[in-house]
């Protein structure tokens, strides 16, 4: 026994025959993990000739106050994800305080009464429904702005339905959006290239359809990112993947400049759209996030096909598959019951670096419609891009695993969630 396996075993809690299971899997994907390298690496060199060709300088981390006029530091923040993503404008701000914040100002920025706005990756993340105006009293959601929604649901095989799409888009149809992860259903992610099918077929039927994507846990996944394939504007959240674990809040949305002016008024107010608003000395920590973030998201991806490949040793569906495409970070296995979903989040928790002596405990998140367990033992709370994992409590009890700042954090958290459900007699085999 080597010094790391006795320190995972003697002070750290992991049963042998746990770190035993955990080893023959990673030993099994390993020569996997090349592919994955060589985006990393491409989307390395490609966030760093960004940073070189808008010339960062120290003078960009410093920051103004009041108003925020001509804060060069926003500006260029906003310019190199507009590279990086290769649109022609980008709003970048830690006034946006989560994602769905982003994809609300998106969504609300654009459409206006009688338009029509069509989701053809299924339902939305359950945060989104209260803003379409799919469930909630209202409280100004699309709906109650007169504004009209359909949803096209996923073939069997988990990729878009083109042909039901074609026929429900109408002359009432402004948007169509894609979710580009799994959210809280049992499918694979939305790969590029589907994403680059739907989006021709679109802008072929009527070229004035803005095509939207969600691109939360979707950074750095490929080399190429939706914008490069025919989406006109999409948002996400700087506490993903994108901020590399430094960002301390905010969100992005990256597009056409005539889309981001208008979900710019929305963000702020008419009139006044980007032109204001302080980054409270965050340019740092966003653009040096950025600048790891690549190799922190191959970290996470790395460590979601170890979870895939021993839950699948252990006998549990999982999705997706341990050799299937991924299009984000997050890597889900139905284990049957509440109280394997409870335990599972119970190790994760007790793997984190911040928190660890706290038990998490299913409670009602605003904005979902069960209750929810999250284990997140983060530098910066809410931080799905550090290690975390959250279920909502409902059949067929699904966890959501995803995150961790390094490759042996991940694993680190796929061993404690196994150990956990080991000790609390949860396994069928080991």
């Amino acid at each position: 026994m080597n010094h790391t396996e006795q320190l995972l075993t003697k002070e750290l809690g992991i049963h042998p025959a746990v770190l035993e299971l955990v080893q023959k899997a990673e030993e099994a994907i390993v020569p996997d993990f090349k592919a994955l390298d060589d985006i990393m690496t491409y989307n390395q060199y490609k966030v760093l000739a960004a940073l070189q060709n808008h010339r960062i300088a120290d003078m960009h981390f410093a920051w103004n106050t009041g108003y925020g006029y001509d804060d060069p530091g926003r500006e260029a923040v906003e310019k190199v994800y507009a590279e990086i993503f290769g649109t022609e404008a980008a709003l970048v701000r830690p006034t946006i305080v989560n994602g769905t914040h982003a994809l609300a100002i998106t969504l609300m920025g654009v459409l206006r009464p009688g338009d029509e706005l069509i989701y053809c990756s299924g339902g939305p993340y359950d945060t989104l429904e209260e803003v379409i105006g799919i469930r909630g009293e209202g409280m100004g959601s699309l709906k109650e702005y007169g504004i009209t929604y359909q949803q096209v649901e996923l073939l069997p095989d988990g990729s878009i339905d083109l042909e039901t799409l074609e026929k429900t888009i109408s002359e009432k149809t402004k948007m169509v959006s894609v979710q580009r992860a799994t959210g809280y259903s049992w499918r694979n992610s939305i790969t590029v290239n589907q994403i680059e099918e739907m989006t021709k077929l679109v802008h072929n039927i009527n070229p004035n359809i803005v095509c939207m994507a969600d691109n939360c846990y979707g950074e750095f996944l490929d080399i190429k990112e939706p914008t490069n394939v025919g989406i006109d504007v999409m948002a996400g959240s700087l506490i993903k993947n994108p901020g590399g674990g430094l960002a301390l809040t905010g969100g992005y949305v990256c597009g056409r400049k005539d889309l981001i002016d208008k979900i710019s008024y929305r963000m702020t107010c008419p009139g006044i759209g980007a032109e204001c608003g302080l980054t409270f000395g965050q340019t740092r920590s966003v653009l040096q996030g950025l600048f790891t973030a690549p190799k922190v998201v191959n970290g996470a991806v790395k460590g979601a096909v170890l979870c895939a490949k021993v839950y699948e040793m252990l006998g549990f569906d999982i999705r997706p598959g341990v050799k299937d495409a991924r299009s984000d970070i997050i890597q889900s296995v139905k284990l049957g019951s509440p109280e394997a979903v409870i335990a599972f989040c119970e190790g994760i928790q007790a793997a984190a670096p911040i928190d660890a002596h706290v038990t998490p405990v299913p409670w009602a998140m605003p904005g979902y419609q069960s209750d929810v367990i999250m284990a997140a033992g983060a530098f910066v709370q809410g931080s799905s891009i550090e290690l975390s994992a959250d279920a909502p409590i409902r059949e067929p009890y699904i966890v959501y695993f995803q995150g961790g700042l390094t490759y042996e954090h991940s694993k680190f958290g796929v061993l404690k969630s196994v150990n956990q459900l080991f000790q609390k007699g949860l396994l069928k085999t080991l």
